[in-house]
């Protein structure tokens, strides 16, 4: 049960922190409609199940050849948790959003551009490789591993199509932008205690 609560709540915590996959599905939920940002959505989920799917690949290898290997991926997953906690919390500028270029996107091209987003984008390769080595051990079952990949998938689906709902109207996408300071703050302080805490947990 904790590991499912750490898994969720370190899932929650990164979906909403805005980064490039926020600005990519603002951009086009504001400036193509909600189809085109839901479909970016869409995208940015796939794109998490490239991360998941290497990274329970090389967990797996990993925790059968070396414990100690396994412990120092843990650990430095942990520490990484700590510094983006710190750097989100220290955050000053505000996410940017490009209005200006309007040329049209095709469905496959929305699709297309959510999925290479999040599949190129290093703080979701960190993200997943982070957690799964916090959470997952040698008595993992690999159906559970499955499990929590596709929970991360499914929570950057639901976020970001609501994102896109939301920012597919124009008044609101100023309201959101605006909280943007406030938001870093909690999450980078929830996600820099979240890595002492692992740090500090016993290895499985």
């Amino acid at each position: 049960m904790t590991e499912i609560l750490a898994v969720a709540l370190i899932t929650v915590l990164a979906v909403i922190a805005p980064g490039a996959d926020f600005a990519m599905v603002v951009r086009n939920s504001y400036l193509y409609g909600r189809r085109t940002g839901l479909l970016g959505a869409a995208g940015v989920a796939a794109g998490v199940l490239v991360h998941v799917t290497y990274t329970m690949l090389g967990l797996g290898l990993l925790i059968a050849s070396s414990a100690f290997l396994f412990t120092v991926v843990k650990l430095t997953g942990a520490a990484y948790l700590v510094y983006i906690g710190v750097r989100t919390f220290r955050t000053r500028a505000e996410v940017t959003v490009d209005l200006e270029h309007r040329t049209g996107l095709t469905p496959l091209a929305a699709l297309r551009t959510g999925f290479l987003t999040n599949v190129l984008n290093p703080k979701t390769t960190l993200f997943v490789v982070s957690t799964f080595a916090q959470v997952v051990g040698p008595g993992t079952p690999p159906l559970q591993q499955a499990g929590y990949g596709l929970f991360m998938s499914l929570a950057h689906l639901l976020w970001f199509a609501a994102v896109a709902l939301f920012f597919s109207h124009d008044r609101m996408r100023g309201l959101m932008l605006r909280g943007q300071r406030v938001l870093n703050k909690v999450i980078g302080t929830a996600l820099a205690g979240l890595g002492v805490s692992l740090a500090l947990a016993p290895t499985h």
